[in-house]
């Protein structure tokens, strides 16, 4: 839904929301994507790209008038399939609810704090043996939970998983038993995590790095630009990024934030920054780590990083040369090539033609295990 919060942060009379909560196969959205439609037929975000969109905007126009929540499932052998226009080969879940701005303090509470980008996990029960529950929310926000079922060890476990779900940034559908059991299917929650944006760090301040910086702000990244050298790293050379940094690289690193989802692009072309940049960065969690350069100044990178005690292992991490063998010649075409690799490494993706293989085009993501 945080596609749509913009959008619907100014609605003041109810409206209704249908939100993708779990997909089959090929599907051309994923989880969390979500479509509002108010009282006067407006209609903001999308669910699948445009396959249902008409059908779905039909069920908010019953939910928004009967104030009944529906959990509705389509796919392409549906008998109206050919009707709905769902011609991706996969299967779409959306539960559809009634709000009203009037009323929920947690759809306020949820817009403060994404606006102050404060970790935050929205769980709504989806289907439930026990009636009264379907659409009650518990909304997480840096750890303290708001709202509720009623039940306090069903709480309990709602919050557990959703602070599971939001460490990883992840939206899922999570199954307990009517006391938070797990293992048990009496309740379908969905978990919407909201967490801050993902980070890529770009260091060395050369026109690479401006392109790498704007594909980066682009793909949704908080995006820092680093270089020790201040006449490089400028605000008139970097008007777009979030942040700049003027520091020695493995200075900044060792004292930065640096997560399971932060991106890290090395552009700098110089072993005295780069070799302890990049001991810091095998050492820490870093879910990508690019480096600029030949492949001639990649062996001589590799022999130092093992004078420096790095292992093969860990060397097998390294994305150098950086990108993907598009034939890019442009800083644009380059940063194009290094978002590509990005995105591939991220999601599982092979980097090659999508007519050379036969996997689907949309991959279902792995479920994440609820903690606890």
């Amino acid at each position: 839904m945080r596609d749509i919060l913009e959008s619907i942060r100014s609605w003041t009379a109810p409206f209704a929301v249908a939100t993708v909560v779990r997909t089959w196969k090929s599907s051309p959205r994923g989880p969390g994507a979500a479509m509002a439609v108010n009282a006067a037929g407006d209609a903001v975000g999308s669910v699948s790209g445009g396959c249902v969109e008409g059908a779905v905007y039909e069920v908010c126009r019953e939910v928004l008038e009967s104030g009944e929540p529906q959990l509705v499932r389509y796919g392409v052998s549906d008998d109206d399939a050919f009707e709905v226009g769902l011609t991706c080969g996969g299967t779409i879940e959306l539960f559809a609810q009634r709000v009203d701005p009037a009323t929920p303090e947690h759809l306020a509470d949820l817009l403060t704090a994404v606006d102050a980008k404060r970790p935050t996990a929205l769980a709504t029960v989806m289907s439930a043996q026990e009636q009264g529950l379907v659409g009650r929310h518990v909304l997480l926000v840096d750890g303290e939970a708001r709202g509720g079922t009623g039940n306090e060890r069903l709480d309990a476990a709602i919050v557990d998983a959703a602070s599971g779900l939001l460490e990883h940034g992840r939206n899922q559908m999570v199954h307990l038993g009517t006391h938070g059991e797990r293992r048990m299917d009496e309740l379908s929650v969905f978990v919407e995590s909201f967490a801050p944006a993902p980070r890529m760090v770009v260091f060395g301040a050369i026109d690479f790095a401006a392109a790498v910086a704007r594909v980066g702000a682009f793909l949704g990244y908080h995006v820092t630009v680093c270089d020790a050298r201040p006449v490089f790293a400028t605000r008139a050379r970097f008007p777009e990024v979030d942040e700049i940094v003027v520091r020695w690289p493995h200075e900044y690193l060792r004292s930065s934030e640096v997560d399971e989802r932060t991106v890290l692009c090395v552009l700098t072309h110089d072993p005295k920054f780069d070799i302890p940049l990049l001991v810091e960065a095998l050492n820490g969690p870093a879910a990508y780590i690019g480096v600029m350069g030949s492949r001639r100044t990649h062996d001589d990178r590799d022999a130092k990083l093992r004078q420096r005690g790095i292992t093969d292992e860990q060397l097998a991490r390294l994305r150098s040369p950086i990108g993907l063998d598009l034939g890019a010649h442009t800083p644009e075409e380059t940063a194009v090539s290094i978002a590509a690799e990005i995105v591939a490494a991220r999601w599982g993706g092979t980097g090659r033609p999508l007519r050379d293989i036969d996997t689907p085009i949309h991959r279902e993501l792995p479920t994440v295990a609820a903690s606890g």
